[in-house]
């Protein structure tokens, strides 16, 4: 037997040291999943009617917020709150307002933050407004960013779609939106997954994932899916999973008397339904729905491969999943179809985060906020926490759960709402209050605000402070 010298055995401990230390030290990748026009219609979320067993899956082992709120009830607003962790403008075009201010006077986004701290970044689909990331007539000019500094690589495959803008409102086969009323509310086509755009996002999300998952670097990788949005168009394959299914009635489907943020569902109306009234023909109705439902098992079928390639990839023991809904959808509640108001509708999504170092899997009725994904995924991979965000970090709900959550704040451009456990306040911007109390059979249809004066000067206390520390910008956009 050969005896190995003490100084070599040192050397070999610290090989072997050293050979391991990389692996046990390397930060946790992030997945970051968006889901455009998603509202909690999912069957983990409580709607047994929908078909969505990939993001119930993911619910099952990771932490799913039954009482999430976006900040906003349109796609860029949005998603600004998301990325920058801040409040802002409540246009589409907030974080293209945000681009044209000079970089010393701008926080850093959310991928900006991870890649100033040795990730690397991509974006792939639609992650920010523009599908890609860029402006221009075809959202395609490359001096035209939405997010600088943002992302080493972001992504918008199009293939017979032409450009991003062409993807954005797809249908099967290369359809392009020329002229709204001549497309389509709702298509269902024959083919496989790659007929509508969001085939074409997952596979280069496969890509990404299989390239990054190479390299010794963590990944902040984002994949923005784009349906169920407008128009509803997916795969015929998912519309038959619906043939049988029994849809729930509409919770108040009448208009709302007295002023509200109610509108007329311009974006839905803008495309061709045949004639048909939505809020009159209970069928018309009906097959909306189902395509909508369509759209999601579509969406979730998506979600699906990706979490099954990041398996294969290894990488799942060392990422961190968050699947978010960018804002709810009205299924004619209220009479609206569509997003843009301030109702329940359209600013409940689903929020799921999973972290493979998390004790157990839960779920909370407790209310959060889009902005406080940031600071969450900040926490969760050790990252230092930019003091510059409005969110509250939701780290805790995974060892813990029952964490106290907290009040939701949302806006549109001429009115602003807290949402608290109790009630939804609605504040427009000459003075008009809305109150409503979700303990009440009435829920949103009954307006309580002048038998509660106190609880209308408490509540737009909070507004007012909350709209002191949103961000604005004065450019022309």
């Amino acid at each position: 037997m050969t005896s190995i010298k003490p100084a070599n055995l040192l050397f070999l401990f610290l090989l072997g040291f050293f050979a391991c230390k990389p692996e046990e030290e390397r930060a946790k990748n992030v997945l970051l999943i968006c889901i455009d026009d998603l509202r909690p219609e999912l069957k983990s979320f409580g709607a047994t009617h929908i078909s969505s067993p990939n993001i119930d899956g993911l619910a099952a082992k990771g932490f799913a917020f039954k009482s999430h709120y976006v900040n906003a009830p349109s796609c860029g607003p949005s998603r600004y709150t998301l990325l920058t962790g801040r409040y802002g403008p409540a246009g589409n075009y907030a974080l293209f307002q945000r681009s044209k201010v000079e970089d010393s006077l701008r926080y850093a986004t959310m991928p900006e933050w991870f890649r100033n701290h040795g990730y690397t970044t991509v974006s792939v689909g639609k992650v920010s407004h523009h599908p890609g990331g860029r402006g221009g007539d075809d959202w395609n000019d490359e001096s035209v960013i939405e997010m600088p500094n943002a992302w080493d690589k972001h992504l918008m495959p199009v293939a017979e779609w032409q450009h991003p803008r062409g993807t954005m409102h797809g249908l099967a086969n290369g359809e392009i939106r020329v002229k709204e009323s001549k497309m389509d509310v709702y298509q269902s086509a024959e083919g496989g997954d790659e007929i509508y755009p969001d085939g074409l996002i997952t596979e280069e999300a496969l890509n990404q994932l299989s390239e990054l998952s190479r390299k010794d670097q963590p990944f902040f990788l984002a994949v923005g899916l784009i349906k169920p949005h407008l128009p509803f168009g997916a795969p015929k394959k998912y519309y038959d999973l619906y043939e049988e299914v029994k849809f729930p009635e509409t919770k108040h489907p009448e208009k709302p008397e007295g002023r509200t943020t109610w509108h007329g569902s311009g974006e839905f109306r803008q495309y061709n339904m045949w004639g048909q009234e939505a809020n009159e023909d209970e069928d018309f109705a009906l097959e909306l729905k189902k395509h909508y439902a369509t759209c999601i098992s579509y969406a979730d079928a998506q979600v699906g491969k990706i979490l099954q390639k990041l398996k294969e990839t290894g990488a799942d023991k060392k990422t961190i999943v968050v699947l978010w809904g960018d804002h709810g959808w009205h299924l004619g509640e209220h009479a609206i179809w569509g997003k843009h108001s301030l109702f329940e509708e359209s600013l409940h999504s689903p929020l799921i985060i999973f972290d493979p170092e998390a004790q157990s899997p839960g779920e909370t009725a407790e209310i959060v906020e889009t902005l406080d994904i940031f600071p969450t995924l900040c926490e969760l991979t050790n990252l230092p926490k930019p003091d510059f965000v409005h969110g509250e970090s939701l780290s805790l709900f995974l060892s813990d759960k029952n964490v106290s959550g907290h009040s939701a704040y949302g806006y549109i451009s001429n009115a602003q709402t807290m949402r608290n456990d109790q009630y939804r306040f609605i504040l427009h911007e000459d003075g008009f209050a809305e109150l409503y109390d979700h303990l009440s059979s009435e829920g949103e249809t009954q307006n309580i605000a002048i038998a509660n004066p106190a609880l209308v000067e408490e509540f737009s206390k909070l507004i007012e402070n909350r709209l002191g520390i949103r961000d604005e910008y004065n450019t022309d956009e």
